[in-house]
């Protein structure tokens, strides 16, 4: 496994694992088009990717501007190895890094993605929209809940 920071040249991989999952998945595959990834890759935040083989299997977007979590996507068949949780820690360590005191995030109830955020400290906070959960998280839980040496 290989984590590292994503950047222009994986959006194509990346919509490919997007557009994989079975749960939290687009309604339009169409409604996120490649300057949407480049402007939350380069403008708005910071992404990562995890590479198996040379193929990416998952990735990781925060967002400064809005103060959340725009993207945590795996390939369905390398879900529970551990995977999303390293790329969560690589995008909250930065994004805590920059001064930001709280980030949040929308995923469907009663899906495993939302069992992973409670399970790594995320706090229910009402809806985001009609169909999803919002979750925050603060950076002195996330300082509490990582290692010390990491933010």
């Amino acid at each position: 496994m290989n984590f590292r920071e994503a950047t222009v040249e994986d959006i194509a991989p990346i919509h490919l694992v997007r557009n994989a999952v079975t749960e939290n998945a687009l309604s339009n595959p169409d409604l996120i088009m490649y300057n949407d990834y480049v402007e939350f890759l380069t403008v708005r935040g910071k992404g990562w990717v995890c590479e198996i083989d040379g193929q990416i299997v998952g990735f990781s977007i925060a967002d400064l501007k809005e103060e959340n979590i725009w993207a945590l996507f795996l390939l369905p068949e390398f879900e529970g190895k551990g995977i999303g949780r390293q790329l969560q820690d690589l995008m909250l360590n930065w994004y805590f890094s920059n001064e930001k005191d709280n980030v949040w995030l929308g995923t469907s109830p009663k899906t495993r993605a939302a069992e992973f955020y409670r399970k790594s400290g995320w706090v229910e906070n009402g809806n985001n929209g009609q169909k999803e959960i919002k979750f925050e998280m603060t950076k002195e839980i996330w300082m509490n809940i990582s290692a010390p040496s990491s933010i």
